[in-house]
C-alpha cells in the first residue's frame, strides 16, 4: 500500500518541479518579442502595456499624417491602444549615405491585431510579396528604401527595412521554434543578464547609433565623450517614480574613469545653466530636478548614470517636445540634406 501511495505522489513532485522550472526559465528569459529579433547591433525593448497602465498615454490625443490616419482605418490597429511589446533591433549600415543611412531596423511588435484586415491593407501598398516558411511577406517601398512586414502569428507582427530579406527570415524561423528553445541573439545572451529586473524599458549593445554624429553620440546637441559604438546597458523602470539607468561596459577601468569625470563635468555646467534663470515653465522645472537627481559612478571598467524622475516631470517634458514639434520657430532655417 505504501509503494502504491508514493508513486503518484512522487508522478506529482516530478509533474510539479517541471512546470517550476519551466515557469522560472520563463519569468528570467528575455520578452519573447526581444528574442524573436535578429542579430543585430543594438536591442530596444518596451513593454507599452505596464507603461500605459501607469502613464494612460493611450488617452492623449495624437496629431496624425493622412497616411497614419489611413492605416488605422483600414487595419483598425491603433498602436498606442492596442500594441503590448515592441522590440527593435538597430543593424549599422556599412555605408552611411546608402539609402538606409547609418542605421537599419527590425521590429516586433505584439498586441490585439485583426490578421485579415492587416494583410488585406498590406496587400493593397505592397508592390510585391513572397513566402517563406508558410508566411506571406510584403515588400513595400518606403523613403527609397523597402520595408518588409509579415505576421508571425495571430498577435504578432515582424517588419525590417534592412538591404536583404535575411533579417525577415531570421524572424520568422525563430518564430517556428518553441518558445523557450528560441534563446535570441548572441547580443540578447550576452548582455539581457545585466538589465535590471522589472525594467519597462531597456537597451543593450550599441544603442548611441542613431544619435551619432562625426563619430560620437550626440544629445539635444550637446556630443557626449562617448564613441558612437559604445557598449551601453540602459534601463528605464517605474515603481512610483521613473528610474532611468544607463551603464557604459568600457575597455577598462581607465576609460570608465574619464567618462565619469567628462560626464560630472558636462553635468555641472547644465546644473549651473539651469540654476542661473528662474524656470519658465513645469517643463524648465522638470528638467531642473532630473538634473539635480543624476548621479554618476565608477565600478571597476562600468561607467553608470542613474536619474529619478516623476510621472508629472515626464509628462512636462513630453509636453513641451510635443508643442514645440507642432509649432516650429518660424526663423529656423530651411533644412539641408
Amino acid at each position: 500500500m505504501r509503494k502504491r501511495t508514493l508513486i503518484p505522489l512522487l508522478v506529482v513532485l516530478i509533474v510539479l518541479a517541471a512546470l517550476g522550472i519551466s515557469l522560472y526559465l520563463r519569468a528570467n528569459s528575455p520578452p519573447e518579442a526581444a528574442r524573436l529579433l535578429p542579430e543585430a547591433d543594438a536591442i530596444v525593448y518596451i513593454h507599452l502595456k505596464t507603461v500605459r497602465a501607469a502613464t494612460h498615454f493611450d488617452a492623449t490625443p495624437v496629431q496624425r499624417s493622412s497616411d497614419f490616419q489611413h492605416f488605422i482605418d483600414a487595419t483598425g490597429i491603433v498602436p498606442e491602444r492596442d500594441i503590448d511589446d515592441a522590440a527593435f533591433a538597430l543593424h549599422r549600415m556599412a555605408n552611411p549615405n546608402g539609402p538606409n543611412g547609418p542605421v537599419a531596423y527590425s521590429e516586433v511588435f505584439v498586441g490585439s491585431f485583426d490578421g485579415q484586415r492587416l494583410a488585406k491593407y498590406l496587400a493593397s501598398i505592397a508592390t510585391s510579396h513572397e513566402s517563406y516558411a508558410g508566411r506571406d511577406i510584403y515588400c513595400i517601398p518606403l523613403e527609397g528604401r523597402t520595408l518588409r512586414v509579415t505576421q508571425l502569428g495571430y498577435d504578432t507582427i515582424a517588419a525590417s527595412n534592412t538591404p536583404t530579406a535575411e533579417q525577415i527570415h531570421s524572424m520568422l524561423d525563430r518564430s517556428r521554434a518553441s518558445a523557450l528553445s528560441t534563446p535570441g541573439s548572441s547580443l540578447l545572451a550576452a548582455r539581457y543578464s545585466e538589465v535590471p529586473l522589472l525594467s519597462q524599458a531597456w537597451g543593450i549593445g550599441h544603442i548611441g547609433l542613431p544619435f551619432a554624429k562625426d563619430g560620437y553620440i550626440s544629445i539635444l546637441g550637446l556630443q557626449l565623450p562617448l564613441p558612437e559604438d559604445t557598449d551601453l546597458v540602459a534601463s528605464l523602470r517605474y515603481s512610483g517614480s521613473v528610474r532611468l539607468r544607463i551603464e557604459e561596459i568600457a575597455p577598462d577601468p581607465a576609460a570608465a574613469q574619464h567618462t565619469v569625470e567628462t560626464l560630472t563635468t558636462l553635468l555641472n555646467i547644465l546644473r549651473g545653466l539651469g540654476s542661473a534663470a528662474e524656470p519658465h515653465n513645469a517643463a524648465d522645472s522638470a528638467m531642473r530636478s532630473i538634473l539635480t537627481s543624476t548621479t554618476l559612478e565608477q565600478h571597476k571598467d562600468r561607467a553608470v548614470l542613474e536619474a529619478t524622475a516623476s510621472l508629472e516631470q515626464i509628462k512636462a517634458l513630453a509636453s513641451a517636445n510635443s508643442t514645440a514639434t507642432e509649432n516650429p520657430p518660424s526663423s529656423a532655417p530651411p533644412a539641408h540634406p
